[in-house]
């Protein structure tokens, strides 16, 4: 008997043909995320220099570590922030519409450019829990998913690294970061998130997954609660940074 996940690629088959969703010319099966080897070799992942703090990439001959004037200006909780790619073509194509237009078979392909990135790094340090950046319960029923839970669960199966998907609460149903400066965007997430109640950490070393790192105000304010509550280290994975 087929599987149901064959039945599922077959009926999605007929409602999408097998081309790829973001050029629409390249053929492209479910197994890749409905995405052609051409637009596939679009992707840049991000590779040294970066700043060692937040990620961001430069360009330049850096031969020794460094972290960026914003870092240095910012009181971070996070020890560091990584992020596969740069959110730019056809990577932020394929985020806005997983996110905003409930595009899902886009989910294969993003995952796929995370793990690359972030699997290999963390093997390199010893790694307790997994959380996901949550939304508020409002913003999750009219989206009906969370992208960072869903890309932490690939995360966790790939690594092994326990998943705790309920650790981390939003309490505050916050506006849109989009069209905030920075120090708007750190003042509209400040009081934001909140631990379960009763929860507590014991030194646990914490990975913060998230879609995008942009100014990271969001992450930042996440890893506070996390410290507060007793982690020892919080580093903060995404899929792709904005410039």
């Amino acid at each position: 008997m087929a599987s149901l996940k064959t039945w599922l690629d077959a009926g999605l088959a007929l409602v999408y043909p097998p081309a790829c969703q973001l050029c629409g010319e390249e053929r492209a099966a479910a197994n890749d995320g409905f995405v052609c080897p051409d637009c596939w070799s679009k992707v840049r992942f991000i590779q040294p220099p970066f700043c060692q703090r937040c990620g961001l990439p430069y360009q330049g001959d850096f031969t020794t570590p460094f972290e960026c004037a914003n870092c240095r200006e910012m009181e971070l909780h996070f020890i560091s922030a990584r992020s596969a790619v740069s959110a730019r073509g056809v990577i932020l194509d394929a985020i806005h519409r997983y996110k905003y237009q409930r595009a899902l078979w886009f989910e294969t392909f993003l995952a796929d450019v995370f793990l690359r990135q972030a699997v290999p790094a963390l093997r390199e340090e010893k790694w307790d829990l997994i959380v996901p950046v949550p939304l508020h319960a409002t913003k999750k029923r009219e989206r009906e998913f969370n992208q960072a839970e869903r890309l932490a669960r690939h995360l966790a199966d790939a690594t092994k690294i326990p998943l705790n998907k309920t650790l981390l609460r939003r309490v505050v149903s916050t506006r849109t970061q989009t069209l905030l400066t920075r120090q708007q965007r750190a003042a509209n997430v400040r009081r934001a998130f909140a631990l379960r109640d009763g929860r507590r950490l014991n030194g646990e070393r914490v990975i913060l997954v998230d879609d995008v790192f942009t100014t990271g105000a969001t992450t930042n304010a996440c890893a506070q609660v996390l410290r507060v509550a007793g982690a020892d280290a919080v580093c903060v994975w995404t899929v792709a940074r904005g410039l």
